[in-house]
């Protein structure tokens, strides 16, 4: 049902390019379900999917797992509405929030409120570091989605995390059934201490300006 309300949805915006169901099944419902193969998110954890465009990861991830308390943030509104529309026709419980990262990160409601943060397609490691763990409470995770070049961001990324507050654990292998050629890796950041107040920087200089760099 989700697929279908993809597909429909699609017709009215742009949401995804991977629209042929097999392919959507493996680029994204299994990439989104890595973490729960990982066994990275607890029972009841409550997750913010940042920057989530059409409800990447979040959406598969609700969909296995209802227990998860997941907001979905994105700062394009009409994405936002979609989702809610789809998370009324599937039946499932979340919230959703139409803000820039940066700014939503400044709200008490949700600065370091998360057990985890997901982000997926959305920056570079050193960006998505600013982006993620400001949500994030001591003791949770940041987990990005990363392609096998991730390996050449990681130093800047441990900058970036020292500075947030945070401590990259590494990669660990996320592999697809039958997608063989496809070498994702989850970025798993731990949550070590508490973010300065002045991070996340303002809308924007976070993807102009990476921390690390």
């Amino acid at each position: 049902l989700y697929h279908a309300l993809l597909v429909e949805g699609n017709a009215r915006m742009n949401l995804t390019t991977v629209l042929e169901p097999e392919e959507a099944v493996d680029r994204h419902f299994l990439d989104s379900l890595a973490p729960v193969a990982l066994g990275l998110l607890p029972q009841g954890a409550r997750a913010v999917d940042v920057g989530t465009g059409a409800g990447f990861p979040g959406m598969p991830l609700l969909i296995l797992r209802p227990d998860l308390q997941i907001t979905f943030l994105d700062a394009l509104n009409k994405r936002i509405l979609f989702l809610e529309d789809a998370l009324k026709r599937l039946g499932l419980t979340a919230a959703t929030l139409h803000a820039r990262a940066e700014d939503a990160a400044k709200m008490a409601a949700h600065r370091e409120q998360y057990d985890a943060a997901v982000s997926r397609a959305v920056a570079n490691a050193a960006t998505l570091e600013e982006l993620t763990l400001p949500f994030v409470q001591k003791g949770g995770v940041a987990i990005a989605w990363k392609g096998p070049g991730v390996a050449d961001e990681l130093t800047a990324a441990r900058r970036a995390a020292f500075l947030l507050g945070g401590t990259v654990r590494g990669t660990v292998d996320a592999p697809i059934p039958r997608r063989a050629d496809w070498a994702h890796v989850l970025l798993l950041t731990d949550k070590t201490g508490t973010t300065p107040k002045a991070y996340p920087r303002k809308a924007g200089t976070p993807g102009k300006k990476p921390l690390g760099i």
